[in-house]
Order: structure tokens, then C-alpha cells, then sequence
């Protein structure tokens, strides 16, 4: 079964939402040298400016996918795209640390926005034999945006500052808007009826909001390092927790697992994404315009590998390829950050590998976490549960930088995503989800008996 026009039509407007996502997500990592100097910010204060994105994305991702399962993905992917253009754009305006902390929060609603609500709609729009595909392909768009922000580091920061590389992030905006305006509704979304969040339930609303309100908080709290101590971490895992049983009733093991999933995955991939560009100027002494052409492959790794991980996986199954993928990764983390300045080819083409099978691979997420969920509640399942365990990207950098204090940046980097992998192949490998889903179905039936 061919891909139809109106299909092709429909991915391009996702696509290039993603595109669009991953440029203004990306430029806070390019520019942490000059805003630390700015503001007189200490590397692990100004790593914290990363997981600012990372605080908001869980609250985003639920919101947005709860609006696209009550009111249709289309209308959710247009109020993703609006927010985090509109605070990339503010942090172009950005006084101090506290004020781009608050704006890098709503880049991060509307990225989380984007991830549920365009895969959701993308995956309810192809035919289901090539769903792999077309998550892989769909996040091929990321790095792409990341390719371009890269390219737009080297020709604007040098030349006229670290704030107007924001501003460059609302100038394709419109187009964007016009294409996804134009598109029809996801047809399993519309066969469906339009689902009910229990989000929006009434209820419900009251205990979500106070849950959220607390979480918000706290995690406002943890991530800007304001306040730390073991009792603020267990507040945070106990609301998160609190919140999963609120939305997922008796399912909430499963959707605990998964979370620990996508968890796990940022850890092992987040640290490179956001420290690399720190790594290469601090570690190895590079130019910003050699920092640019490295990031430049490997973006174009993370592109290729997203697409040929699709590929694979409906071929040979989502959870063997991404098993594959991770553990052909560990063949290029050790030469990466153990190879010393000055062997720029040799750079690139590692780090082409290395983000082709470690962050390419992860163009299977959306299919393997959407396979766990109903079409009512897809988008919200997506949404909260990648996003509460992209909560990993904010751990990421400040435990990239605290590591980095003892053992080096690139021996921090090379621990994180050697460890972490592994749990990961574990994870997906051995179908913890899905082994936790079959337990608490049997559990119900026996009760039922």
C-alpha cells in the first residue's frame, strides 16, 4: 500500500513543525558559553538554562495531547508551534538568568506539544504496516532543525550576538501555520468520535491542577538549583507518580515503565546533545566555526540514522532494530571523547555514527510508546509519558557537568551514554512494558473470577 498524496502532504507539514522545534530547541546549547559570560553564570548554572525546557515539557506534552484526543490533533500541533516559537523568540529578550529560565519553559510546553500531537497525527494518517517509517522519517526533521541552527550560529553570533540567533527562530513561522491550518483532521482520530481526557474531567480538574502546581514548583526548584535535599526529589517523584495513577488508573505500572524508558534514554543521549558544542570549544580548543561543521555531521547522522531506523523497524520489528541500534551506538561513544584535537575528518565521521545509531534510533519512540495506548487517549499517553521521561534531559547536562567537575567532560559524556544505553537495551529488549501489561491483565481477571 503506496503512501497517498494527501498523506505526503499532511507529513511534510509535520515535518517541518519538527523542523522548526528542533532549531529553536537547540539554540540555548550553542550559545551557553556567551550567555554564561553575559551573566556571569558558572557552566553548571548555565547548563541548568537547558533543563529549564526540560521542567515545563511533562506539564506541555499532557496539556496539548489532552487537547488533541478531546479536540483534534490539528488544532493542537498549530497552539504547539505557537508556543515555542514565541518563547524562543523572548529569550532573545532575556534581561537575566531568571527571565530566560521562564522563556526556555515555554519553549519547552510547545516542544512537548509538537512531539505528542504531530506523531500522533502522522502515525494516525500513514498505513499502519509503515508506522515505523514514518515516525523515523518524521524525526529525521529534528536534527535537521539542529543542522540549520548550527549553520545560523556560524553566520550570526559572531557578527551580531547570541540574541539574535532567537530571533532568526520566528522567521519561518507563518508558512508553517498557513500548512498545518489547511490540513483535514487525523482520520483515526475523526473515526473515533474525538476522545475525553480524564485530564479535563470534572471531577478531576482540581486535584490534576493542585498536582501540577506542586510539581511545577518543585521542579522549578530542583532543576535551577534554588533549593535542593532528598525531601524536594521525593516530592517530585511522589506528584509524578500521584499524577501517572491519576490519568492512568490500573495502567499506571505500564506507563510507569515506559517512563523509565524515555528516561533513561535522555540520559544517555542528552548529555552529548547538550554539552557536545561546550565539549568541542572548552575540551578540545575548537573554533565556533569548526564547532559548527562538527555539529553540522552529526545532525546529519542523527537525520540519516532516524530515517533508516524506521526503515528497520518495520522490518524487523520496533523493539529489535532499537535493541540494534543502541548496541551498534557503543562502537563510536569511546572513540569520540577519547580522540584528541585536531582530527577534524576523522571527528566528523564519528560523530555521523555515533548520533546515527544513538539518537536515530530513537525515531522509534513515538511507534513503541503509541503501541501501548488506545486512539482516544493517544495523544496524552504519548505526550505525558515521553515528556515526563524527557525529565532525563534535564537531569542530563547538570549530571554531565557535575561528573565533568571530577573526571573531565569527555569522560563524563563517554560514562553517561555507555551506562544508560545498556538499561535501555535492557529495557526495550527484555519488553518490561508489555510484561508488566500482561501481569495486571491477569491480576484483573483473576479478581473478576
Amino acid at each position: 500500500m503506496a503512501v497517498a498524496r494527501a498523506q505526503r502532504r499532511a507529513f511534510f507539514a509535520a515535518w517541518l513543525g519538527y523542523l522548526l522545534d528542533g532549531f529553536d530547541f537547540i539554540l540555548i546549547t550553542l550559545v551557553l558559553t556567551e550567555i554564561a559570560a553575559e551573566f556571569g553564570l558558572s557552566l553548571p548554572q548555565a547548563a541548568t538554562l537547558v533543563s529549564a525546557a526540560f521542567v515545563s515539557r511533562w506539564l506541555g506534552g499532557l496539556v496539548l495531547g489532552a487537547i488533541a484526543d478531546r479536540y483534534g490533533r490539528k488544532p493542537a500541533m498549530i497552539l504547539a508551534i505557537l508556543a515555542f516559537s514565541v518563547g524562543s523568540g523572548l529569550c532573545g529578550f532575556a534581561w537575566d538568568y531568571w527571565s530566560l529560565f521562564a522563556f526556555r519553559a515555554v519553549v519547552g510546553i510547545g516542544m512537548a506539544g509538537e512531539y505528542g500531537s504531530s506523531a500522533t497525527y502522522v502515525l494516525e494518517t500513514w498505513p499502519k504496516h509503515m508506522r515505523n517509517r514514518a515516525t523515523g522519517f518524521l524525526l529525521s526533521a529534528y536534527p535537521v532543525g539542529t543542522v540549520l541552527a548550527a549553520l545560523s550560529y556560524e553566520l550570526i553570533v559572531p557578527a551580531a550576538g547570541w540574541r539574535w540567533l532567537f530571533y532568526a527562530g520566528l522567521v519561518p513561522i507563518a508558512l508553517t501555520l498557513y500548512l498545518r491550518r489547511s490540513l483535514p483532521e487525523a482520520p483515526e482520530w475523526a473515526a473515533d468520535g474525538g476522545g475525553s481526557s480524564v485530564l479535563f474531567a470534572p471531577g478531576r480538574r482540581l486535584v490534576n491542577a493542585l498536582l501540577a502546581l506542586v510539581l511545577t514548583t518543585a521542579l522549578v526548584l530542583v532543576f535551577s538549583r534554588t533549593a535542593t535535599g532528598w525531601p524536594l526529589l521525593v516530592l517530585v517523584v511522589l506528584g509524578l507518580v500521584a499524577l501517572t495513577v491519576q490519568l492512568a488508573g490500573r495502567r499506571w505500572p505500564v506507563v510507569l515503565a515506559l517512563i523509565a524508558t524515555v528516561f533513561c534514554a535522555f540520559l544517555y543521549s542528552w548529555p552529548i546533545q547538550s554539552l557536545l558544542p561546550t565539549y568541542l570549544k572548552t575540551g578540545l580548543g575548537y573554533h565556533p566555526s569548526a564547532v559548527a561543521t562538527a555539529l553540522t555531521w552529526a545532525g546529519l547522522g542523527y537525520a540519516a540514522g532516524s530515517c533508516l531506523a524506521g526503515m528497520l523497524g518495520d522490518r524487523l520489528g520496533t523493539r529489535r532494530a532499537y535493541v540494534l541500534g543502541l548496541f551498534a551506538s557503543l562502537a563510536f561513544v569511546f572513540p569520540v571523547f577519547a580522540l584528541p584535537a585536531g582530527n577534524v575528518v576523522l571527528l566528523w565521521v564519528l560523530l555521523f555514527g555515533m548520533q546515527a545509531t544513538s539518537q536515530g534510533i530513537s525515531g522509534l519512540l513515538p511507534k513503541y510508546i503509541a503501541d501501548h495506548f488506545p486512539t482516544r487517549v493517544r495523544a496524552a499517553g504519548l505526550g505525558f509519558t515521553y515528556n515526563v521521561g524527557a525529565l532525563g534531559g534535564a537531569v542530563a547536562p547538570l549530571a554531565g557537568a557535575a561528573i565533568a567537575e571530577r573526571a573531565g567532560l569527555g569522560n563524563a559524556l563517554t560514562l553517561l551514554a555507555v551506562t544508560l544505553t545498556l538499561v535501555v537495551a535492557a529495557l526495550v529488549g527484555f519488553n518490561i512494558p508489555a510484561r508488566l501489561e500482561r501481569y495486571e491483565w491477569g491480576i484483573t481477571c483473576n479478581q473478576r473470577k
